[in-house]
């Protein structure tokens, strides 16, 4: 093990202000992705979860449960957990803040920040939310009120601690500069230098006195530390940094990826870098902040009662169909729209009619001319044969980029391309046929073991992300778990041993739903009072002629170009492909009324025009940020295209 490649990945310590619901599920699923596919390629990985436990919020909300903080916070720990364990996520280590072990190392940090004259005492008057334990200029305030959750702030005036952030802000942007991919997406990193640095960063309050509830300060317990200082330190103290044992601190810090909510960039991406360069620490490699799950109605909020819990899906629907949907639907790093009939069109399409219908059309076809034996002698080729091996390979390479990019969308987009790829091998080689002459026996038994070879492939692929389904596949294929590393996917073939024998009968791993019985049932639970708008489709009136702009008008619009990485077709809209696009900055979601003209294969690598600062709407059901710039001539529309040699991201003028 001490030679294995180590990968550190963490989540954010989450705030145990009540019962987590899918937005934090969302975070820990996609973590947890990453952490299951290092494994599956051999490396050594840690990874890090847990609950930030201090503060004044907490004490408020401990008083009114009429609880001791410490039980308040114990209570919820163990709801995480729980909930953590339905969703199989495959943590190594859950923090809680108020451990001794995080509490004696974040003492020694205050100190040393102390001791390095990084810290000094002044007078702090500003304004505070309480609910994000924050401090915000009056620039900073958006109509008054808290930038990041919308609230009142309060004016604040105390004795305070402060950290001389101002020392270390050049240092700060020279890391940005040396280390490009450090924050991802990259608008991320601009937001922070323009609207956080570049104005001049603010020491930075790090103590308090208002409130007893958190660790206390060296040598002067009437201040209790700052919560940042105390929650960020949880990436190295969970390692033994401080302790007398720094044997796990020494073997995986730096961290390979922070994984956080983008309302929480600012204090992973200024204060923790700098905490770190004060610690005289390596940084993390990487910060990838996500955004939210919105729902039609805006944020998941208990007032709407549109708010989301994973249990509810789990109990009902599976454990499986809910880790998908949460990173097949929603691209990681953007915004992303819940809607019960995009839940269920995603079970029914993805997981029952394609995925689930390959298996049990292999299983039964293997039973009815087999004997229910995967052939593996005697194979004779078909003329279909190898386009189905190079697709499974060119799949694996690209899902392997995709996901080392945290790209879960595109990753599965890919793999489903394999999926329906081995559907059509079925329809363009007529097992039925090949089996009603004798003379084609040879060739029916190489269909039979690449529909399993390729069924084995798609198992390996989705371990990651379904924790259920891989071994259901592979046990009615009759191989077992040796089957399911991810060495054997190489090569597509040679995998499968003589006399294994498929079930008897094929059980859907997936079964169909009502869609109109589960939407329902989903509403329901959800418990929503706000009828949500019928979405339109959206029609092209032609102008009787055309208005004139100027030239500052057409600044105004945003054309960037962008490489189309995934495209699929809209369930249920004949005319509307999802195009999944690279814009060299970040990757988007593009809904186009190009399915008439365009098949989805023909677009993936084209480069294309988009409009990049079009307001994001919502077309049955897919969230589309941004337009395709496309031509029309006699009926026929072509997209306007570009010299392959411009990068992404490159403004069109």
């Amino acid at each position: 093990m001490s030679e294995q490649q180590t990968f550190y990945i963490t989540t954010p310590i989450y705030y145990p202000s009540g019962k987590f619901h899918i937005g934090t599920a969302y975070t820990t699923v996609a973590s947890d992705a990453i952490a299951r596919y290092k494994r599956l390629k051999g490396f050594d990985v840690r990874f890090l979860t847990g609950m930030d436990e201090h503060g004044q919020k907490i004490q408020e909300k401990a008083q009114e449960a009429n609880m001791h903080p410490q039980d308040y916070v114990n209570e919820i720990a163990e709801g995480a957990k729980k909930l953590w364990n339905t969703m199989d996520i495959s943590y190594n280590d859950f923090i809680q803040t108020t451990e001794t072990r995080h509490t004696d190392s974040v003492e020694k940090i205050f100190q040393k920040f102390l001791d390095n004259g990084d810290i000094y005492k002044g007078e702090y008057e500003g304004l505070y939310c309480v609910p994000c334990e924050s401090y915000y200029t009056e620039t900073q305030l958006v109509d008054g009120k808290c930038p990041d959750c919308g609230r009142d702030v309060q004016k604040v005036k105390e004795e305070s601690y402060f950290f001389n952030m101002k020392k270390y802000a050049d240092r700060l942007l020279a890391y940005y500069e040396n280390n490009p991919e450090f924050i991802e997406p990259e608008s991320r990193k601009n937001e922070m230098i323009n609207n956080f640095i570049k104005p001049g960063l603010e020491d930075l309050s790090v103590s308090r006195t208002s409130f007893d509830w958190g660790i206390k300060v060296p040598g002067n317990p009437k201040h209790v530390i700052y919560v940042w200082v105390d929650a960020l330190s949880n990436y190295i103290t969970s390692l033994g940094y401080g302790s007398d044992n720094e044997e796990l601190f020494n073997k995986y810090w730096p961290a390979d990826v922070h994984v956080v909510g983008k309302d929480i960039v600012r204090f992973h991406t200024i204060y923790w870098p700098i905490f770190l360069m004060a610690l005289d620490l390596p940084l993390p490699k990487k910060i990838f902040a996500h955004g939210f799950i919105m729902m039609k109605d805006g944020k998941m909020s208990k007032s709407k009662g549109n708010v989301v819990y994973p249990e509810m899906l789990i109990e009902r629907y599976g454990l499986d169909a809910t880790r998908y949907f949460l990173l097949r639907e929603l691209p990681f790093g953007q915004d992303g729209v819940f809607s019960p009939e995009s839940f269920v069109e995603r079970t029914n399409f993805d997981l029952a009619n394609d995925l689930g219908n390959l298996l049990n059309r292999t299983v039964s076809m293997m039973n009815k001319y087999f004997d229910g034996l995967i052939p593996t002698e005697n194979l004779e080729a078909t003329q279909f044969d190898a386009a189905l091996k190079e697709h499974a390979e060119s799949v694996r390479i690209r899902y392997e980029e995709s996901m080392d990019k945290m790209q879960f969308s595109v990753v599965l987009s890919e793999l489903w391309s394999l999926v329906s790829r081995t559907n059509k091998y079925i329809d363009e080689t007529s097992p039925w046929v090949l089996a009603k002459d004798e003379a084609d026996h040879n060739k029916l038994a190489a269909v039979m073991n690449n529909l399993a070879e390729s069924l084995r492939h798609i198992a390996v692929m989705i371990q990651p992300f379904m924790t259920n389904a891989p071994k259901q596949i592979i046990e009615q294929l009759g191989l077992d778990e040796k089957s399911l590393q991810w060495d054997t996917i190489e090569t597509f073939g040679n995998v499968i041993p003589k006399n294994i024998k498929v079930a008897e009968k094929g059980t859907p791993i997936f079964p169909r739903l009502d869609a109109e019985v589960e939407v329902a049932y989903i509403r329901e639970q959800m418990q929503s009072s706000v009828k949500t708008p019928q979405e339109e489709e959206t029609t092209t009136v032609e102008a009787p002629e055309t208005e004139e702009i100027t030239i500052d008008d057409f600044m105004n619009v945003d054309l960037r170009v962008a490489t189309v990485m995934a495209c699929e077709p809209v369930a249920k809209a004949k005319k509307l492909l999802k195009l999944q696009v690279d814009l060299g900055y970040e990757q988007r979601q593009v809904v186009s009324g190009i399915a008439e003209h365009y098949k989805p294969e023909e677009l993936i690598g084209k480069k294309v025009i988009v409009v990049a600062n079009l307001k994001p709407v919502t077309l049955r059901g897919e969230l589309s940020q941004g337009m395709i710039l496309a031509g029309s001539h006699d009926g026929v529309l072509t997209l306007a295209t570009v010299d392959p040699k411009l990068a992404n991201g490159a403004q069109v003028k």
